[in-house]
Protein backbone atom coordinates (compact mmCIF):
# COMPACT_ATOMS: atom_id res chain seq x y z
CA UNK A 1 0.00 0.00 0.00
CA UNK A 2 1.23 3.86 -0.92
CA UNK A 3 0.64 5.20 2.51
CA UNK A 4 3.24 2.62 4.54
CA UNK A 5 5.94 3.86 5.60
CA UNK A 6 8.49 1.75 3.97
CA UNK A 7 6.55 2.70 0.90
CA UNK A 8 6.21 6.25 1.12
CA UNK A 9 10.33 6.14 1.57
CA UNK A 10 10.86 3.84 -1.40
CA UNK A 11 8.68 6.94 -3.59
CA UNK A 12 10.95 9.41 -2.15
CA UNK A 13 13.69 7.77 -3.33
CA UNK A 14 12.08 6.60 -7.04
CA UNK A 15 12.31 3.06 -5.88
CA UNK A 16 16.12 3.74 -5.89
CA UNK A 17 18.36 0.60 -4.00
CA UNK A 18 21.17 2.64 -3.10
CA UNK A 19 19.27 5.71 -2.02
CA UNK A 20 16.26 4.13 -0.02
CA UNK A 21 19.33 2.37 2.08
CA UNK A 22 21.43 5.48 2.56
CA UNK A 23 18.39 7.46 3.95
CA UNK A 24 17.13 4.53 6.06
CA UNK A 25 21.06 4.52 7.93
CA UNK A 26 21.35 7.97 7.90
CA UNK A 27 17.40 8.31 9.52
CA UNK A 28 18.64 5.83 12.19
CA UNK A 29 21.71 7.78 13.45
CA UNK A 30 19.99 10.57 13.52
CA UNK A 31 17.93 9.12 15.77
CA UNK A 32 20.60 7.79 17.83
CA UNK A 33 20.78 4.16 17.09
CA UNK A 34 23.86 2.33 16.00
CA UNK A 35 24.17 1.24 12.39
CA UNK A 36 27.13 -1.28 12.23
CA UNK A 37 25.16 -3.67 12.30
CA UNK A 38 22.50 -3.96 9.60
CA UNK A 39 19.60 -6.29 8.70
CA UNK A 40 18.39 -5.77 5.57
CA UNK A 41 14.55 -6.46 4.96
CA UNK A 42 13.74 -6.13 1.03
CA UNK A 43 9.61 -5.86 0.99
CA UNK A 44 6.69 -5.78 -1.96
CA UNK A 45 5.47 -8.28 -4.19
CA UNK A 46 7.13 -11.62 -5.00
CA UNK A 47 10.64 -11.26 -4.76
CA UNK A 48 11.39 -14.49 -6.33
CA UNK A 49 9.21 -13.24 -9.70
CA UNK A 50 11.72 -10.28 -10.47
CA UNK A 51 14.50 -11.04 -13.06
CA UNK A 52 17.43 -12.48 -11.77
CA UNK A 53 20.04 -9.84 -12.70
CA UNK A 54 17.45 -6.92 -11.29
CA UNK A 55 17.74 -9.05 -8.14
CA UNK A 56 21.74 -9.13 -8.09
CA UNK A 57 21.81 -5.36 -9.02
CA UNK A 58 19.10 -4.41 -6.62
CA UNK A 59 21.10 -6.82 -3.47
CA UNK A 60 24.53 -5.06 -5.07
CA UNK A 61 23.03 -1.44 -4.74
CA UNK A 62 22.18 -2.55 -1.04
CA UNK A 63 25.55 -3.52 0.16
CA UNK A 64 27.62 -0.38 -1.87
CA UNK A 65 25.35 1.87 0.19
CA UNK A 66 26.35 0.01 3.31
CA UNK A 67 30.11 0.11 2.21
CA UNK A 68 29.94 3.64 1.83
CA UNK A 69 28.60 4.78 4.80
CA UNK A 70 30.69 5.90 7.70
CA UNK A 71 30.47 6.64 11.19
CA UNK A 72 29.53 10.23 10.09
CA UNK A 73 26.85 9.77 7.89
CA UNK A 74 28.49 10.14 4.75
CA UNK A 75 30.38 8.23 1.87
CA UNK A 76 33.39 7.01 2.81
CA UNK A 77 36.10 5.20 0.72
CA UNK A 78 36.58 3.58 -2.43
CA UNK A 79 33.34 1.96 -3.31
CA UNK A 80 32.74 2.01 -6.97
CA UNK A 81 29.56 -0.08 -8.78
CA UNK A 82 31.86 -3.49 -8.57
CA UNK A 83 30.44 -6.72 -8.82
CA UNK A 84 28.26 -8.54 -5.63
CA UNK A 85 31.49 -10.76 -4.75
CA UNK A 86 33.68 -8.18 -4.26
CA UNK A 87 30.59 -5.55 -2.55
CA UNK A 88 30.00 -8.53 -0.07
CA UNK A 89 33.91 -8.98 0.88
CA UNK A 90 34.28 -5.51 0.84
CA UNK A 91 31.15 -5.38 3.33
CA UNK A 92 32.50 -8.18 6.16
CA UNK A 93 34.73 -4.67 7.05
CA UNK A 94 32.82 -2.17 6.34
CA UNK A 95 31.38 0.32 8.89
CA UNK A 96 27.57 -0.30 8.31
CA UNK A 97 28.13 -4.62 8.13
CA UNK A 98 24.98 -6.63 6.51
CA UNK A 99 24.54 -9.48 9.08
CA UNK A 100 20.79 -10.68 7.42
CA UNK A 101 18.80 -10.01 4.64
CA UNK A 102 15.02 -11.32 4.29
CA UNK A 103 12.44 -11.20 1.33
CA UNK A 104 9.42 -11.93 0.84
CA UNK A 105 8.00 -14.27 -1.67
CA UNK A 106 5.04 -17.47 -2.34
CA UNK A 107 5.35 -21.14 -1.58
CA UNK A 108 5.16 -21.62 -5.41
CA UNK A 109 8.52 -20.06 -6.25
CA UNK A 110 10.50 -21.74 -4.03
CA UNK A 111 13.05 -24.71 -5.68
CA UNK A 112 16.32 -25.54 -5.48
CA UNK A 113 17.44 -23.29 -8.23
CA UNK A 114 15.85 -20.38 -6.35
CA UNK A 115 17.45 -21.05 -3.25
CA UNK A 116 20.90 -21.26 -4.79
CA UNK A 117 20.35 -17.67 -6.11
CA UNK A 118 19.07 -17.00 -2.73
CA UNK A 119 21.96 -18.16 -0.90
CA UNK A 120 24.13 -15.96 -3.66
CA UNK A 121 22.93 -12.78 -3.28
CA UNK A 122 23.17 -12.58 0.50
CA UNK A 123 19.70 -13.97 2.23
CA UNK A 124 19.10 -15.88 5.11
CA UNK A 125 15.68 -15.44 6.35
CA UNK A 126 12.65 -15.70 4.08
CA UNK A 127 8.64 -14.70 4.35
CA UNK A 128 6.22 -16.98 2.69
CA UNK A 129 3.06 -15.68 1.99
CA UNK A 130 1.26 -18.47 3.65
CA UNK A 131 -1.88 -16.96 4.35
CA UNK A 132 -3.99 -20.04 5.34
CA UNK A 133 -3.51 -23.78 5.43
CA UNK A 134 -6.82 -24.79 4.14
CA UNK A 135 -6.79 -25.37 0.49
CA UNK A 136 -10.24 -24.51 0.02
CA UNK A 137 -9.57 -20.96 1.38
CA UNK A 138 -6.96 -20.29 -0.25
CA UNK A 139 -8.84 -21.32 -4.16
CA UNK A 140 -11.83 -19.04 -2.51
CA UNK A 141 -9.05 -16.16 -2.07
CA UNK A 142 -7.82 -17.04 -5.61
CA UNK A 143 -4.03 -17.25 -3.89
CA UNK A 144 -2.47 -19.70 -6.83
CA UNK A 145 -0.62 -22.11 -4.80
CA UNK A 146 -1.60 -24.69 -1.94
CA UNK A 147 -0.97 -25.71 1.10
CA UNK A 148 1.30 -28.90 -0.47
CA UNK A 149 3.73 -26.11 -1.95
CA UNK A 150 3.66 -24.26 1.91
CA UNK A 151 4.99 -27.60 2.82
CA UNK A 152 7.64 -28.12 0.43
CA UNK A 153 8.94 -24.86 0.58
CA UNK A 154 9.58 -25.01 4.58
CA UNK A 155 11.10 -28.17 4.10
CA UNK A 156 13.86 -26.65 1.28
CA UNK A 157 14.69 -23.64 3.26
CA UNK A 158 14.86 -25.06 6.19
CA UNK A 159 16.89 -28.10 4.89
CA UNK A 160 19.35 -24.76 3.34
CA UNK A 161 19.44 -23.08 6.31
CA UNK A 162 16.83 -20.40 6.04
CA UNK A 163 15.26 -18.55 8.95
CA UNK A 164 11.31 -19.15 8.18
CA UNK A 165 8.70 -16.65 8.63
CA UNK A 166 5.20 -17.37 7.88
CA UNK A 167 2.36 -14.38 6.73
CA UNK A 168 -0.72 -15.67 8.05
CA UNK A 169 -4.04 -13.51 7.54
CA UNK A 170 -6.75 -14.13 9.34
CA UNK A 171 -9.80 -13.18 8.39
CA UNK A 172 -9.99 -14.34 4.69
CA UNK A 173 -12.95 -14.79 2.20
CA UNK A 174 -14.52 -18.66 3.30
CA UNK A 175 -12.83 -18.39 6.86
CA UNK A 176 -14.10 -17.55 10.53
CA UNK A 177 -12.39 -17.45 13.61
CA UNK A 178 -12.91 -21.02 14.26
CA UNK A 179 -11.33 -22.12 11.27
CA UNK A 180 -8.47 -19.24 11.48
CA UNK A 181 -7.19 -20.24 15.14
CA UNK A 182 -7.66 -23.96 14.30
CA UNK A 183 -5.29 -23.41 10.93
CA UNK A 184 -3.05 -21.47 13.78
CA UNK A 185 -3.07 -24.45 15.87
CA UNK A 186 -2.26 -26.62 12.75
CA UNK A 187 1.11 -25.04 11.69
CA UNK A 188 2.56 -25.28 15.44
CA UNK A 189 2.03 -29.04 15.92
CA UNK A 190 1.88 -30.44 12.43
CA UNK A 191 5.91 -31.43 11.55
CA UNK A 192 5.52 -30.40 8.24
CA UNK A 193 4.89 -26.33 9.34
CA UNK A 194 6.80 -24.95 12.40
CA UNK A 195 7.80 -21.51 11.38
CA UNK A 196 10.79 -19.88 13.13
CA UNK A 197 8.73 -16.39 12.81
CA UNK A 198 5.23 -15.10 12.14
CA UNK A 199 3.51 -11.97 11.26
CA UNK A 200 -0.06 -11.80 11.45
CA UNK A 201 -1.85 -9.74 8.86
CA UNK A 202 -5.70 -9.45 9.82
CA UNK A 203 -7.51 -9.26 6.50
CA UNK A 204 -8.04 -5.28 5.53
CA UNK A 205 -10.63 -4.44 3.61
CA UNK A 206 -9.34 -1.66 0.78
CA UNK A 207 -11.74 -0.52 -2.62
CA UNK A 208 -11.16 -1.38 -5.98
CA UNK A 209 -10.81 -5.36 -5.26
CA UNK A 210 -12.96 -8.52 -6.08
CA UNK A 211 -13.47 -8.69 -2.14
CA UNK A 212 -14.84 -5.23 -2.03
CA UNK A 213 -17.46 -5.95 -4.36
CA UNK A 214 -18.59 -9.31 -2.65
CA UNK A 215 -18.49 -6.98 0.81
CA UNK A 216 -20.92 -4.66 -1.10
CA UNK A 217 -22.85 -7.54 -2.28
CA UNK A 218 -23.54 -8.57 1.42
CA UNK A 219 -21.70 -11.58 0.84
CA UNK A 220 -18.39 -11.13 2.61
CA UNK A 221 -18.16 -9.48 6.08
CA UNK A 222 -14.61 -8.79 7.95
CA UNK A 223 -14.23 -9.55 11.60
CA UNK A 224 -15.16 -6.58 13.83
CA UNK A 225 -12.42 -4.68 16.20
CA UNK A 226 -13.91 -7.13 18.99
CA UNK A 227 -13.85 -10.92 17.31
CA UNK A 228 -10.34 -9.61 16.06
CA UNK A 229 -9.24 -8.86 19.24
CA UNK A 230 -10.56 -12.05 20.97
CA UNK A 231 -8.56 -14.05 18.12
CA UNK A 232 -5.49 -12.68 18.37
CA UNK A 233 -5.15 -13.15 22.25
CA UNK A 234 -6.06 -16.88 21.57
CA UNK A 235 -3.63 -17.18 18.68
CA UNK A 236 -1.14 -15.34 20.98
CA UNK A 237 -2.04 -18.07 23.99
CA UNK A 238 -0.37 -20.87 21.97
CA UNK A 239 2.67 -19.60 19.97
CA UNK A 240 5.56 -21.76 21.37
CA UNK A 241 8.53 -20.52 23.10
CA UNK A 242 10.95 -21.20 19.71
CA UNK A 243 8.25 -18.71 17.52
CA UNK A 244 8.79 -14.94 17.62
CA UNK A 245 5.76 -13.07 16.58
CA UNK A 246 7.25 -10.14 14.46
CA UNK A 247 3.90 -8.60 13.73
CA UNK A 248 0.19 -8.78 14.42
CA UNK A 249 -0.88 -5.49 11.86
CA UNK A 250 0.19 -4.32 8.66
CA UNK A 251 1.04 -0.19 8.63
CA UNK A 252 -1.95 0.14 6.41
CA UNK A 253 -3.44 3.77 7.03
CA UNK A 254 -7.30 3.29 8.40
CA UNK A 255 -8.33 5.76 5.93
CA UNK A 256 -7.31 3.19 3.23
CA UNK A 257 -9.44 0.53 4.94
CA UNK A 258 -13.20 0.25 4.44
CA UNK A 259 -14.38 -1.65 7.70
CA UNK A 260 -12.94 -4.38 10.11
CA UNK A 261 -10.95 -4.52 13.07
CA UNK A 262 -7.41 -4.28 11.50
CA UNK A 263 -7.83 -0.30 11.62
CA UNK A 264 -5.50 -0.11 14.99
CA UNK A 265 -2.29 0.08 14.29
CA UNK A 266 -1.63 -0.53 17.53
CA UNK A 267 -3.42 -3.72 17.76
CA UNK A 268 0.07 -5.46 19.61
CA UNK A 269 -0.70 -2.87 22.41
CA UNK A 270 -4.16 -3.39 22.83
CA UNK A 271 -3.55 -7.59 22.35
CA UNK A 272 -0.99 -7.52 25.24
CA UNK A 273 -3.85 -5.09 27.11
CA UNK A 274 -6.24 -7.60 26.89
CA UNK A 275 -3.91 -10.83 28.02
CA UNK A 276 -2.70 -8.78 31.32
CA UNK A 277 -6.25 -8.56 32.05
CA UNK A 278 -7.10 -11.94 31.99
CA UNK A 279 -4.18 -12.58 33.28
CA UNK A 280 -2.04 -14.65 30.17
CA UNK A 281 1.41 -14.04 29.01
CA UNK A 282 2.43 -14.76 25.46
CA UNK A 283 5.54 -17.09 25.51
CA UNK A 284 7.25 -15.79 21.88
CA UNK A 285 10.26 -14.69 21.71
CA UNK A 286 10.15 -11.29 20.80
CA UNK A 287 7.49 -11.04 24.30
CA UNK A 288 10.32 -12.48 26.10
CA UNK A 289 13.55 -10.07 24.93
CA UNK A 290 15.44 -8.81 27.38
CA UNK A 291 16.06 -5.32 25.28
CA UNK A 292 16.71 -2.96 28.13
CA UNK A 293 16.04 -5.02 31.18
CA UNK A 294 19.82 -6.25 30.87
CA UNK A 295 21.22 -7.14 34.45
CA UNK A 296 24.65 -8.15 34.30
CA UNK A 297 24.32 -10.20 38.32
CA UNK A 298 20.93 -12.12 36.61
CA UNK A 299 22.07 -15.97 36.81
CA UNK A 300 21.06 -17.36 33.40
CA UNK A 301 20.48 -20.74 32.41
CA UNK A 302 20.78 -22.70 29.10
CA UNK A 303 17.45 -24.15 27.91
CA UNK A 304 17.23 -26.79 25.56
CA UNK A 305 13.88 -26.99 23.42
CA UNK A 306 13.67 -30.18 20.42
CA UNK A 307 10.70 -30.74 18.31
CA UNK A 308 10.65 -32.40 14.72
CA UNK A 309 9.95 -30.49 11.56
CA UNK A 310 9.92 -30.64 7.95
CA UNK A 311 11.78 -34.29 8.32
CA UNK A 312 14.57 -33.05 10.34
CA UNK A 313 15.43 -32.49 14.50
CA UNK A 314 15.09 -28.77 15.49
CA UNK A 315 17.42 -27.49 18.41
CA UNK A 316 16.64 -24.47 20.28
CA UNK A 317 18.62 -23.36 22.71
CA UNK A 318 18.97 -20.74 24.37
CA UNK A 319 19.81 -18.47 27.70
CA UNK A 320 17.35 -16.83 29.73
CA UNK A 321 16.47 -16.35 33.19
CA UNK A 322 15.15 -18.55 35.86
CA UNK A 323 11.60 -17.84 35.06
CA UNK A 324 12.15 -17.43 31.81
CA UNK A 325 10.55 -14.26 31.12
CA UNK A 326 13.69 -12.90 30.31
CA UNK A 327 15.64 -14.16 26.95
CA UNK A 328 19.44 -13.00 26.30
CA UNK A 329 20.04 -15.26 23.70
CA UNK A 330 18.85 -18.12 21.40
CA UNK A 331 20.38 -20.43 18.50
CA UNK A 332 18.73 -22.35 16.15
CA UNK A 333 20.38 -25.83 14.76
CA UNK A 334 19.14 -28.24 12.46
CA UNK A 335 20.18 -31.82 12.27
CA UNK A 336 19.03 -34.27 9.84
CA UNK A 337 20.59 -37.61 9.25
CA UNK A 338 23.73 -36.50 7.57
CA UNK A 339 23.89 -32.42 7.93
CA UNK A 340 23.67 -29.60 10.98
CA UNK A 341 23.46 -26.29 10.12
CA UNK A 342 23.01 -23.19 12.64
CA UNK A 343 20.11 -21.39 11.00
CA UNK A 344 20.28 -18.38 13.82
CA UNK A 345 22.17 -16.86 16.50
CA UNK A 346 21.14 -13.72 18.27
CA UNK A 347 22.40 -12.18 21.52
CA UNK A 348 19.19 -9.62 22.25
CA UNK A 349 19.72 -6.15 24.47
CA UNK A 350 20.94 -3.24 23.73
CA UNK A 351 23.35 -3.36 20.48
CA UNK A 352 26.95 -2.93 20.89
CA UNK A 353 28.94 -1.61 18.08
CA UNK A 354 31.21 -3.49 16.12
CA UNK A 355 33.93 -1.04 16.04
CA UNK A 356 34.51 -0.85 19.70
CA UNK A 357 33.51 -4.51 20.71
CA UNK A 358 32.52 -2.70 24.45
CA UNK A 359 30.10 -4.27 27.00
CA UNK A 360 29.10 -1.80 29.78
CA UNK A 361 26.01 -2.52 31.79
CA UNK A 362 23.63 -2.47 29.42
CA UNK A 363 23.64 -5.54 26.76
CA UNK A 364 23.85 -8.93 26.88
CA UNK A 365 26.07 -8.83 23.62
CA UNK A 366 29.58 -9.54 23.56
CA UNK A 367 29.72 -10.92 26.58
CA UNK A 368 30.79 -14.50 25.69
CA UNK A 369 26.62 -15.74 25.44
CA UNK A 370 26.83 -16.27 21.49
CA UNK A 371 30.27 -18.52 21.93
CA UNK A 372 28.85 -20.13 24.28
CA UNK A 373 25.74 -21.12 22.06
CA UNK A 374 27.85 -21.87 19.05
CA UNK A 375 30.06 -24.50 21.03
CA UNK A 376 27.00 -26.12 22.68
CA UNK A 377 25.57 -26.68 18.86
CA UNK A 378 28.89 -27.92 17.95
CA UNK A 379 28.95 -30.78 20.55
CA UNK A 380 24.99 -31.34 20.16
CA UNK A 381 26.23 -31.98 16.58
CA UNK A 382 29.25 -34.24 17.39
CA UNK A 383 27.42 -36.21 19.54
CA UNK A 384 24.76 -36.83 16.64
CA UNK A 385 27.53 -38.61 14.73
CA UNK A 386 27.68 -35.41 12.02
CA UNK A 387 30.94 -34.62 11.31
CA UNK A 388 30.72 -31.46 10.62
CA UNK A 389 28.63 -28.23 11.15
CA UNK A 390 27.46 -25.12 9.11
CA UNK A 391 26.42 -21.83 9.68
CA UNK A 392 23.82 -19.70 7.20
CA UNK A 393 25.79 -16.59 8.55
CA UNK A 394 24.77 -13.46 6.85
CA UNK A 395 28.12 -11.70 4.97
CA UNK A 396 28.49 -9.09 7.99
CA UNK A 397 29.25 -11.74 10.44
CA UNK A 398 31.62 -13.62 8.83
CA UNK A 399 34.47 -12.39 10.61
CA UNK A 400 33.21 -13.68 13.65
CA UNK A 401 32.79 -17.30 12.56
CA UNK A 402 35.74 -17.04 11.37
CA UNK A 403 37.08 -16.42 14.97
CA UNK A 404 35.24 -19.70 15.97
CA UNK A 405 37.40 -21.64 13.66
CA UNK A 406 34.45 -21.44 10.10
CA UNK A 407 35.83 -21.42 7.01
CA UNK A 408 33.70 -19.86 4.24
CA UNK A 409 32.34 -22.44 1.76
CA UNK A 410 29.65 -22.28 -1.09
CA UNK A 411 28.27 -19.05 0.61
CA UNK A 412 28.25 -21.26 4.26
CA UNK A 413 30.56 -21.08 7.22
CA UNK A 414 32.12 -24.13 7.52
CA UNK A 415 33.94 -26.19 10.37
CA UNK A 416 34.91 -29.76 10.87
CA UNK A 417 34.68 -31.66 14.38
CA UNK A 418 37.46 -33.54 14.16
CA UNK A 419 38.48 -34.94 17.73
CA UNK A 420 40.90 -32.55 18.55
CA UNK A 421 39.06 -29.31 16.94
CA UNK A 422 35.46 -30.25 18.51
CA UNK A 423 36.34 -30.12 22.24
Amino acid sequence: MAGEPAVQRAILNKFNPYKQVAMRLKALQLTGHPVDKVELRIIGGTWSYYPTKYQGWFVAECFRACNKFSTRGQASGSFPRTGLGMLQKQNEKAKSRIVGIAVETRPDYINASEIKLMRKLGITKVELGVQAVDDTILQLNQRGHSVESTVTATRLLKNAGFKVSYQMMPGLYGSNPKKDLAMFKEIFTNPDFKPDYLKIYPLALVKNTKLYNLYKKRKFKPYTKKQLIKLLVEIKKIIPCWVRVERIIRDIPPKDIVEGGSQNLNMREVVAKEMVKQGVACLCVRCREVRMNYNAKEKLKLFRQEYEASGGREIFLSFENKSRTKLYALLRLRITSATAIVRELHVYGQMAQISTGKTGVSSAQHTGLGKKLVAQAEKITKDSGVKKISVIAGVGVRPYFRQLGYKLQNTYMIKSLSPRNAD
